[in-house]
């Protein structure tokens, strides 16, 4: 399974959820496959993803909120994992999708394959702990974490999904938004009554 094949079966399962989204590959399949108007688009900040929906979750309890992050971007901003752990954000969801490799650099090695990403994370302080290795895991774990109210769920949760590199070069689209447009229409996402 690769960042394409894993996020055409997390995009479906969203609903209504706020997601910020890792700079890289990950905005851009994420904005190619189903651009939605929940989406906040990191454009060229790296690790900050996370610290971004921390601040969304804390704010807006009653909303559920996503990350989708890359093993390279917490890598960046481990002590994201501290803070999260510590606040207890229960509509919080951290997916990292992790291809031991900075996909959108050119695949060369991150250190993911000798830090175990939800070891720290549970370390850390996440109250609901997974991981996935193919797709059937994903779907099971998503349809689980990402149910219908936040409220019901002891969170923060954290998936580590273990995804292939992308052996080949892809060109994928960019993402069109302007960053004001991108900030202006998820502050309306996050606005919006549910």
């Amino acid at each position: 399974m690769n960042l394409a094949q894993a996020l055409s079966i997390v995009i479906p399962a969203l609903q209504d959820a706020l997601v910020v989204h890792a700079n890289g590959f990950i905005s851009r399949e994420s904005f190619n496959l189903e651009d939605r108007l929940g989406n906040f688009y990191m454009i060229g900040s790296m690790g900050l993803a996370s610290s971004i929906a921390l601040g969304v979750a804390l704010n807006k309890p009653e909303r559920r909120v996503v990350v989708f992050d890359g093993d390279g971007n917490v890598l960046m901003n481990m002590g994201s994992l501290a803070l999260i752990g510590t606040q207890q954000p229960r509509n919080l969801v951290h997916l990292v999708f992790d291809n031991e490799v900075y996909g959108s650099t050119g695949n060369q090695p991150t250190i993911s394959s000798h830090v175990a990403l939800d070891a720290v994370a549970h370390a850390s302080g996440y109250v609901d702990v997974r991981r996935v290795e193919d797709a059937d895991q994903l779907r099971a774990a998503v349809q689980e974490l990402l149910a219908p109210d936040p409220s019901e769920k002891n969170g923060p949760s954290f998936l580590l999904v273990k995804i292939e590199p992308d052996r080949e070069e892809r060109h994928i689209g960019r993402i069109t938004h302007e960053p004001q447009h991108i900030v202006r229409r998820f502050m309306e996402a996050i606005n919006q009554d549910i």
